[in-house]
């Protein structure tokens, strides 16, 4: 690695150095720009930018990009003013300009305008097909009319051990009036939106509660119209206030899913009582009204990511309360988390500026298959024309309390997310879209109301109050009602691919300068924001992304025949034949593929891909600023359109590419199935994993091994598997660990070792985590194990001594020594005061140029690695024959080494006049 020069001075002794003529300048100690530096510090260097204003409130992850290439997450201070990240960059020795973005900004482009010009299909979606018309509309009120209420038990009313503070307990409540006896309970969670408002901005430096009179933002008040359309149709809501966690979130480890889960829990219990025993705000109000067994949640942003932590959770404790439908609305998904067992659809907003890269996508990809029999139905819901923020009121101009704005910026009519093209949604038409969905989805799931199956079945069907809205919906019956004939996630058998077309599974994406992995990049892109499927988690960088099969032909010949197991041709009990396919960035906008369906006689239908779904239709954009997005879609045959194919006996289903001469195209998860309920509940049963938490010493020489646990809280009689990863600022001392762990059955725990290198220099401790991703088989319990290496070093000494110089030596360094070297980057600091010598006549500090005021501060250091340091003042020449003179540098403050305070250091200046 390329180190900093620090041109110092040579032979820095302790006592009394005679000085001549000062060397050049030495280059400064750390990089910096006007608002940013770079200092080193152990393990690497620290970069810390400060903001004239406190960073947005948003739901990705902030990241320091140092020229432009994002390095990593930062942390925040709590006023979201200072970010910090400590990294081993070589890069970051010649930075020319550090800045803030975020995660699920738009790759290289983040930060530039995102509307940039149309696309291709453009035209195509503007005028895509709509399904049919629902006989009944989820979003319109039902027969009961809607009383409200709000309780609020404090801001500070409950400790949240995940957020390490104290959190408000608030809730906005919607109640069916005249419903008998107990209903659903949904529960809504908002997301990481800004705090407070307004005020003398006098306020305290905690950033919670709301102080110097600002205003708490009512973000909770934002779901008016899917709380009304449920507690009218005879659904309890309650949207529930989550400002605390906002407030503190910027530095926790896994930026608040845990918190969120944990508050949604404590208002559960605080509704458990109220409902059996009464009291609190509501009496006996409540008493015998609430099923408590019967319970949904819905969370937007990273409110998402925190009700499917939730259902998790509360699995993870024995299922007491009965979650068993999970709505994540444009959420993120920082660490890999799956969600078995609960009835689940994640809604996804093609023009979502804040998690552009639709990273709740992979809720639905990672928990697909990872529990066998999964009897639980889940969905992706992509609404075109939708942002971030407009599903919530609070968060919407010119609705909201507190300001607001659209976090797709740009107001082109070109883009399919402009402001003004004719396929964005006014944010009404946005939030009747989320009503429908939102109340559809928890009257089919916790209602058992079948009629709005179609709507979430892959059908299209559609809500009237949707309005003009096209909306794509990718569904995974339940286990009971689907037979899997091949998920394309695995090589093909020999003999499988015939002609001039190509299978090859694919994951991830490389950027075009990068070399290929050992696994084929499903994308070459250096945006991975337009690859939901394939982009990495921040939390579990190194797990596998979803894994399909790339079809790429050059000829009308190409087949791709997945045969039918013996037991499982009799398909006459399922309604279709469907799989995930879309077109292949890197060809052509639009393609097609022929599907054959053939039976034991031989008898064959076809029925091309174009002619039942769009989905090999590149979606809308041009290109560049994280548009178009490459989502697989549906693809959905109805069995009674395969004319002359004996049902009880089908052999085969065939890909074939004899509807284009030349092109590529992804292919996931056929299956035949039918729509269906299935059975949703906390899955309590499945084995928990768990991460310990490690503490060791760094020890003085060699590398030893931290080693971690990953238990299980029984044994299974299948296999299960997780992916572990060290995650964090590792610096030079951790070393990076990634692998998936199986464990056989009857197996309950393995080691995970973390190579710790020793060394004799004072540093400071390093916490870092081991996080469990991507179970199969199991749940997460704890599944962040937080690893911490204490530094055993002794703190070295400092020494700074007195120096002699002549008038004509201009700047002269003090010395400056540590009794050892150090990994902190060690600082001191005082004033300059007057002997015989006086300052602006006889010396000043090195970077007085006489028009301001006289500043006595003086400042020096000791870079990390090194013993000698810097102390610089200026010694000016006033051409006087005059006898020695004296002033001294008193420090008052030493940052990483001791010294007895203050130490005084006496430079004597010898005239040459």
């Amino acid at each position: 690695m390329r180190t900093l020069s620090l041109g110092m001075v040579a032979l820095l002794g302790v006592g009394t150095l005679t000085a001549t003529a000062a060397p050049p300048a030495p280059p400064p100690p750390v990089a910096k720009g006007n608002n940013w530096t770079v200092e080193p510090v152990a393990g690497g260097y620290q970069l810390t930018l400060r903001l004239d204003a406190p960073a947005p409130m948003r739901a990705s992850l902030p990241l320091l990009a140092v020229d432009g290439v994002p390095l990593g997450v930062a942390k925040q201070s709590p006023d979201r003013r200072t970010l910090t990240l400590t990294s081993t960059d070589p890069a970051v020795l010649k930075a020319g300009d550090v800045r803030l973005i975020w995660s699920g900004d738009l790759g290289k482009e983040a930060g530039k305008n995102r509307s940039e010009g149309t696309g291709p299909t453009d035209a195509d979606w503007l005028k895509a097909q709509r399904g049919p018309l629902l006989k009944d509309d989820p979003g319109a009120l039902g027969k009961y009319k809607v009383a409200t209420s709000e309780y609020d038990l404090g801001d500070e009313a409950v400790y949240l051990p995940g957020l390490g503070q104290r959190s408000e307990l608030r809730g906005k409540v919607y109640t069916p009036k005249g419903a008998i006896g107990p209903h659903p309970l949904v529960i809504f969670l908002h997301g990481r939106h800004e705090v407070c408002y307004g005020g003398d901005g006098e306020g305290s430096e905690k950033p919670w509660p709301c102080s110097g009179g600002a205003k708490p933002i009512p973000s909770f008040r934002g779901y008016d119209g899917p709380a009304t359309a449920l507690a009218s149709n005879g659904y309890q809501v309650v949207s529930i206030s989550a400002n605390a966690i906002n407030a503190w979130d910027g530095a926790v480890y896994d930026s608040g899913a845990q918190a969120r889960a944990e508050l949604i829990l404590d208002h559960l219990a605080l509704w458990k009582k109220w409902s059996t025993l009464g009291g609190g705000p509501f009496g006996r109000q409540f008493v015998g009204k609430i099923d408590l067994q019967n319970v949904g949640l819905m969370g937007h942003s990273r409110g998402g990511e925190g009700v499917a932590r939730a259902a998790v959770l509360n699995a993870d404790r024995g299922g007491q309360y009965g979650i068993r439908a999970v709505l994540p609305l444009a959420p993120t998904d920082f660490a890999r988390a799956t969600v078995p067992g609960v009835a689940m659809s994640v809604v996804l907003p093609y023009c979502d500026g804040d998690v552009s890269d639709l990273q709740g996508q992979k809720f639905y990809d990672d928990t697909r298959y990872s529990v066998t029999g999964d009897a639980a139905p889940r969905s992706t819901i992509t609404v075109l024309g939708a942002n971030h923020n407009f599903f919530n009121t609070e968060w919407t101009p010119g609705q909201s309390e507190a300001p607001s704005n659209d976090d797709w910026f740009g107001d082109e009519q070109e883009s399919p997310c402009g402001a003004k093209y004719a396929g964005r949604l006014t944010a009404k038409e946005q939030q009747a879209v989320g009503t429908a969905y939102v109340a559809g989805f928890f009257r089919l799931q916790l209602g058992h109301e079948t009629k709005f199956l179609p709507l979430l079945d892959g059908t299209d069907s559609r809500a009237a109050s949707a309005g003009r809205a096209v909306v794509r919906v990718v569904s995974q019956a339940p286990a009971k009602t689907r037979r899997d004939v091949n998920h394309l996630d695995q090589a093909l058998p020999a003999g499988a691919v015939t002609g001039n077309v190509t299978a090859n599974v694919c994951a991830g994406v490389s950027e075009p300068s990068a070399r290929l992995a050992a696994a084929e990049p499903c994308m070459v892109t250096d945006d991975p924001s337009s690859a939901p499927h394939w982009g990495t988690a921040w939390y579990a960088a190194h797990t596998p992304t979803t894994a399909v099969t790339k079809l790429s032909w050059t000829g009308t010949n190409g087949v791709v025949r997945l045969n039918v197991p013996a037991r499982q041709r009799d398909v006459r009990r399922f309604a279709a034949l469907s799989f995930r396919a879309a077109p292949d960035p890197a060809g052509a906008p639009k393609t097609d593929l022929s599907v054959r369906v053939v039976d034991g006689h031989g008898r064959a239908a076809v029925v091309p891909v174009s002619a039942v779904s769009d989905a090999l239709v590149r979606m809308p954009g041009s290109n560049s600023s994280g548009l178009p997005k490459n989502l697989l879609r549906t693809v959905r045959i109805p069995l009674t359109s395969l004319k002359g194919v004996d049902l009880r006996d089908v052999r085969a289903v065939e890909l074939r590419t004899d509807k284009v001469a030349r092109g590529s195209a992804y292919v996931s998860d056929l299956a035949f199935s039918s729509p269906g309920l299935g059975f949703s509940a906390p899955a309590a049963l499945l084995p928990k994993l768990s991460a310990s938490d490690v503490t060791v010493k760094e020890g003085d020489k060699g590398t030893k091994s931290m080693d971690f646990w990953v238990t299980m809280s029984r044994p299974s009689i299948r296999p299960v598997s997780v992916y572990v990863e060290s995650n964090g600022e590792l610096g030079e001392t951790v070393g990076a660990v990634a692998k998936q762990l199986v464990f056989k059955p009857g197996q309950v725990r393995q080691k995970v070792s973390v190579p710790v290198t020793a060394n004799t220099r004072d540093s400071y401790d390093l916490p870092f985590n081991l996080v469990l991703s991507v179970p199969r088989e199991g749940l997460l319990d704890s599944s962040f194990g937080h690893g911490l290496v204490i530094d055993d070093d002794p703190t070295p000494t400092l020494t700074i001594g007195n120096l002699t110089t002549a008038e004509k030596t201009g700047e002269v360094t003090l010395p400056v020594k540590l009794s050892a070297p150090s990994d902190k980057y060690v600082t001191l600091s005082g004033v300059l005061k007057d002997g015989t010598a006086v300052i602006r006549k006889d010396y000043t500090t090195v970077n007085d140029d006489g028009s301001a005021p006289v500043d006595r501060t003086v400042d020096g250091y000791v870079e990390p690695g090194r013993t000698t340091g810097e102390l610089t003042v200026k010694i000016l020449d006033d051409k006087l024959k005059e006898p020695a003179e004296t002033f001294s540098a008193v420090i008052q403050t030493v940052e990483g080494a001791e010294i007895k305070l203050p130490a005084t250091a006496t430079v004597t200046i010898t005239a040459n006049d």
